[in-house]
Parts: structure tokens; sequence; C-alpha cells
């Protein structure tokens, strides 16, 4: 099921340049805790996984390039090309 809530989306965001961050490239699977508290993922055992899906291989190369270029630099590659980047989440 792909993911249309708008707030689950920011965090999905976020989620994902951090984690595109650690692993020093894009990453296509991550996880989220299926609890939150005032907008922020609450540390839980349980989580939900999502596949990554970028429907352009210059996107998802475009972003690739700004991964060594640190956090601000990707997190505004993803905000451009955010409507090229979604989530579906895995039962």
């Amino acid at each position: 099921m792909k993911e249309t809530d708008a707030e689950k989306l920011a965090l999905l965001y976020e989620r994902f340049c951090d984690v595109c961050l650690v692993e020093k490239e894009v990453w296509t699977e991550i996880y989220m805790p299926r609890t939150f508290k005032d907008g922020t993922a609450v540390r839980t055992n349980l989580q939900d996984t999502y596949d990554v899906i970028i429907d352009d291989q210059s996107v998802e190369d475009a972003l690739e390039a700004n991964i060594p270029l640190g956090k601000a630099a990707l997190s505004a590659a993803i905000q451009e090309y955010r409507a090229h980047v979604s989530f579906v989440k895995k039962s």
C-alpha cells in the first residue's frame, strides 16, 4: 500500500535521508517505528517496512550524487525530487 498521509510521508522522507547518509548509498528499504508521539517516532520493537520506489534512474543518480555532500544537500535533493520518490508499505 502506497503511503499518502502527509505527516507520515514527511517522517519517511526524513528517515530515508538518514538511512542513505548512514549507508552511503540510496537505500531501497527502510524501517519506521509504528508508534508516534507528537510527530516523533517513539522507539518500539514494532516497525513497519517500506519499499522505497524511485521512478526515474536520473533521480536516483542525483540523490546518490548528493549523499557525499551531507544532510543539507541530500535533504534538498529529496525535497526537489519528492514527486519521484514514494514509499510502499510491506505487509
